[in-house]
């Protein structure tokens, strides 16, 4: 009769008595706790996204610590997918979840290789396997992230080579994936369609992660934050007039969450500089810091301009 776990438990402890684990004391020890906090911080809202993580580091946790009472532990796919419109923090999340990893002995060294098909995928016969190997090679022990995964597949054009690209991706997330995790980001419908069309990418990502756009109040917070990492702030009447800029920004083309609003309080740093440059009078520390009402309604959305040069990174 096979000894059960419990037994094999004890067995390992060298104790009659029933082991048990702190698994606060497991927590602290791996140090993922750091890492969570610090997404709190970087990350306004996404909680739905914020709990899956969190739930999957709980259980890569509980199977290291299975691993250590000799009970039967299976490595746990990791490959996963990341759902939503640009700017919604898909790329931070991924930067986090590798220092997760590698901090519970998942993955050898815990970096990030951010790549989109141009990096994958030649231009013609042979250039393909060698460019995505090549990545590949630099991902190993890390995270690959694949930005607009569904590029990769162009089923109309019969001389594109991203086929070829996949195959390979497939295979080594089959053969390598205690070395190496995949995350495949992109728009949700285009993704849906994308693992429709790809069977084999879908069998192999175990973890489906929606990033939700941000409302206006989690914007206006996301803009304190960063500007407060720059040493600015906004004036009363200026994150009043913003949060005016927010609700019109949404509803103009190529709106990109936090990266368009990035890119807006960008604008008004520069607008801030040359409005003190031409004042021509010295300035006070409150001057070089604050973000005035002006900075911000001098923006061509309130006069019905459009951010036409592309997704989240046109003039606002």
């Amino acid at each position: 009769m096979s000894a059960s776990a419990e037994d094999r438990a004890e067995t390992a402890s060298g104790s009659s008595e029933p082991v048990s684990v702190d698994l606060g004391e497991e927590l602290r020890a791996s140090n993922i706790q750091e890492v969570l906090d610090k997404l709190d911080r970087e990350l306004i809202g996404l909680k739905p996204v914020k709990t899956r993580i969190r739930e999957t580091a709980a259980l890569l946790l509980v199977d290291r610590v299975r691993k250590k009472l000799n009970m039967t532990s299976f490595s746990p796919t990791l490959h996963m997918s990341f759902t939503g419109n640009p700017g919604t923090g898909k790329t931070t999340v991924a930067l986090r979840m590798a220092e997760i990893l590698h901090r519970l002995g998942y993955i050898r060294e815990g970096h990030l290789v951010s790549v989109t098909r141009d990096d994958l995928v030649g231009q013609y016969i042979g250039h393909t396997a060698p460019k995505t190997r090549e990545v590949i090679k630099k991902a190993m022990g890390g995270v690959l992230f694949i930005d607009e995964a569904y590029y990769l597949y162009k089923p109309d054009n019969e001389r594109d080579y991203g086929q070829e690209s996949i195959e390979i991706l497939l295979q080594v997330m089959e053969n390598n994936r205690d070395d190496l995790v995949v995350i495949l980001a992109g728009y949700k419908d285009r993704m849906d369609q994308f693992f429709h069309s790809n069977p084999g990418f879908r069998s192999r990502v175990a973890h489906h992660l929606d990033f939700p756009d941000y409302s206006n109040d989690e914007l206006l917070q996301i803009s304190d934050l960063m500007l407060e990492t720059q040493n600015y702030r906004l004036s009363d009447g200026a994150r009043t007039v913003l949060a005016t800029y927010i609700e019109a920004r949404r509803h103009q083309p190529h709106f990109a969450n936090a990266r368009s609003l990035r890119n807006a309080l960008d604008r008004a740093r520069l607008r801030q500089a040359n409005r003190l440059f031409e004042s021509g009078r010295k300035v006070t520390v409150n001057d070089l810091m604050t973000i005035e009402t002006e900075d911000i309604t001098a923006s061509r959305v309130f006069s019905g301009g459009l951010d036409s040069t592309g997704p989240g990174n046109g003039r606002p």
